[in-house]
């Protein structure tokens, strides 16, 4: 793909200074996948058919850190600053926590208290530590790619992506692979007892690596922030669809929400258009 669609691509950044950025993007999302032990609510919903599919769904995003998550914007601008110094407007911190506060607050709305009930953990502080890490690992690899593409201007989406998944490949192959025991040889022995999974990888595989060029793509033109705040307000957007489509209307609070979001959104389309005509007029000046 860099041969093919990357014309120039000389100058851009090399491939080992990912080592860093690779490290905390094989981490975090496994501290996210291992939080969900601790503040999950399996036990309670276990073999109990009372509670129906969309209450378990519920329960489970809540659990996960749903409101945590939804705030990634914010330690993505935090690491920026506090690594690399990179300097925000006050605008746009503005428009962060205006994005970020609605998206918490609707969906804390959206949780009943009977799902809110089932949260309850004895290890619950030990999956939100381990949450508060994923965020944190998140922005500092958001503000890395950010600051490679700062320094390295050439860099492509194309390489940001080798990069990433090169020392991705790297550390999770030394980590399964790297002893006797490690669990890459249990996943092997598994795809090989049923094939039918092992399908279903190589197709999740192939449908993530082509979703990851429109991320790449998005990171290396207009940042990391942005493309944070696509994916929060796509499932921001997707939460209130479905909610209206399956005949849930929502309160008055939650509309609230809604125009806090988007109020953030078009705030933050707004100073970009201001700053593409400060741009112009020097151009022409």
């Amino acid at each position: 793909m860099i041969k093919i669609w990357s014309s120039g691509s000389s100058g851009g950044a090399p491939w080992w200074s990912y080592w860093s950025c690779g490290i905390t993007n094989t981490i975090g999302p496994a501290m996210g996948i291992e939080a969900l032990k601790y503040i999950s609510t399996g036990k309670i919903l276990k073999n109990d058919s009372r509670y129906t599919f969309p209450e378990y769904v519920c329960t489970f995003l809540v659990a996960g850190g749903v409101l945590a998550k939804s705030s990634k914007m914010i330690p993505v601008m935090l690491m920026g600053t506090i690594v690399y110094g990179i300097r925000y407007t006050f605008p746009e911190y503005v428009c962060t926590f205006l994005v970020a506060g609605g998206v918490s607050t609707f969906a804390l709305l959206k949780t009943s208290s009977k799902t809110m009930s089932k949260l309850a953990h004895p290890n619950a502080p030990l999956g939100y530590g381990l949450c508060f890490l994923n965020l944190t690992f998140d922005g500092f690899t958001n503000a890395t790619q950010d600051s490679l593409k700062a320094r390295y201007p050439k860099t492509s989406a194309w390489n940001i992506m080798l990069g990433m998944n090169l020392w991705g490949t790297i550390y999770n192959m030394i980590y399964m692979f790297g002893w006797p025991s490690g669990s890459g040889f249990e996943a092997v022995r598994f795809c090989k007892q049923h094939p039918e999974a092992a399908w279903d990888i190589i197709l999740f595989c192939c449908c993530g690596t082509v979703g990851q060029n429109f991320i790449f793509l998005t990171i290396s033109r207009y940042g990391s922030l942005a493309n944070t705040t696509i994916t929060t307000t796509r499932k921001f957007v997707s939460i209130v669809v479905s909610s209206l489509l399956s005949g849930n209307p929502l309160s008055t609070k939650q509309w609230g929400c809604v125009c806090m979001v988007f109020t953030g959104l078009s705030y933050q389309i707004y100073l970009k258009w201001q700053k593409l005509q400060r741009l112009q007029k020097r151009k022409a000046t």
